[in-house]
């Protein structure tokens, strides 16, 4: 009998993983201000690092399977 092999992420991939949604929650939030009207530099990159709240926010629950806190 054929047992499947658990697939585990490597701590480099599932940094890689965390890097990438951040970068898409970010974009998407800066994005938003910038064709709402808002062109001030200093308050898109507030909203860009503001991005991170997401991913972490994700990162840091136990049952989240993508990159969860083992």
């Amino acid at each position: 009998m054929a047992t499947k092999k658990k697939e585990t992420k490597s701590t480099k991939d599932q940094a890689i993983a965390v890097v990438q949604s951040w970068l898409r929650a970010s974009a998407a939030s800066a994005l938003a201000l910038y064709l709402s009207g808002i062109t001030d530099p200093k308050v898109l990159a507030n909203a860009f690092i503001a991005g991170i709240v997401g991913p972490l926010v994700k990162a840091l629950q136990p049952n989240e399977k993508q990159f969860g806190i083992k």
